[in-house]
């Protein structure tokens, strides 16, 4: 057909409210693709004031099971030009040796380049308090469950049950030690001692990272480092803490650190994770998979606050 407009465009110079959808959509998809880019080039932190100096407020909560996110979330922190601290909240009851030792290594990399300040909230026990140790000041609630400083590891024994059910298994294995720990059969003597030393080498791990962020000396800290639990109150008078008070305090606190004039700002991020309560007892009454049986553990198994 000649002299005829055909297509969108033609159609959208005979409508104008077409048109004007059609540009509506594309300026959408235009906001759409940067808001894209600012949350990758942002590293899914979040949102953040966009003008002048910020404390940058993570959260440690849940088992420990994998420092990636955390850890990452502590990296950006520490090479923003713009957060002049960090606060790290922390609701946790500890978890898995290794990841909580890199968690640690992190904060105290972000500590060299600025103010770091743990607050404790309804938990922060055995590898909670292990990653907070690191931080410049440590603040808790008087009623904060904290400490159990030390390390366990748990053997499941199965036999009687299998037994009841007509249930055994043979092993071939390369050496002797190669099957410690397997649930159908206790463990020998020799095993025993060879996990006790285990454990006791991961305490001694566990004793040395608090006295380097804490000032303290080793024997100071093995004083406290049989397990047992602190309030915030008992944990300020064993030097555990440096003063009580809430995230609102801390934040406070990175701030005046930070030697910044004014009400702080906030950069505040909240990793996705389950309820700790939740990943507790999940992993206290479910079965656990063949390669964590006989975890090694910052973890605090004891009465939990209601």
């Amino acid at each position: 057909m000649a002299g005829g407009a055909a297509g969108p465009e033609g159609m959208a110079r005979r409508h104008p409210i077409l048109r004007a959808f059609t540009i509506l959509a594309i300026a959408t998809m235009g906001m759409l693709a940067v808001a894209a880019g600012v949350a990758v080039f942002a590293g899914g932190l979040g949102e953040r004031p966009f003008f002048g100096n910020v404390v940058g407020v993570v959260e440690l909560r849940g088992v420990i099971q994998d420092a990636t996110d955390l850890v990452d979330a502590l990296e950006r922190f520490r090479t923003s030009d713009a957060t002049v601290a960090v606060v790290l909240r922390i609701d946790s009851p500890g978890g898995a040796v290794a990841p909580s030792q890199e968690i640690y290594d992190e904060v105290g990399r972000v500590r060299e380049r600025k103010p770091v300040i743990a607050s404790l909230g309804s938990v922060a026990a055995s590898g909670g308090y292990y990653v907070a140790s690191a931080a410049n000041k440590i603040l808790a609630d008087p009623g904060t469950i904290t400490g159990s400083i030390g390390a366990i590891m748990t053997v499941p024994y199965y036999a009687p049950l299998a037994d009841k059910i007509g249930i055994s298994e043979e092993t071939v294995k390369s050496g002797r030690y190669k099957d410690t720990g397997h649930p159908l059969r206790k463990l020998t003597p020799d095993e025993r001692t060879l996990l006790q030393n285990m454990v006791d080498d991961v305490l001694g791990q566990f004793v040395e990272a608090v006295a380097h962020g804490r000032n303290m000396t080793p024997l100071q800290v093995r004083a406290l480092a049989d397990g047992r639990i602190y309030s915030g109150t008992q944990a300020l008078a064993a030097g555990l803490v440096d003063q009580l008070g809430g995230l609102e305090s801390a934040t406070r606190e990175a701030w005046k650190e930070a030697k910044q004039p004014g009400e702080p700002r906030v950069w505040r991020v909240r990793l996705r994770r389950l309820p700790w309560l939740v990943q507790l007892l999940g992993e206290t009454l479910l079965p656990a998979p063949r390669e964590t049986l006989g975890g090694l553990f910052f973890l605090y198994r004891g009465p939990l606050p209601q």
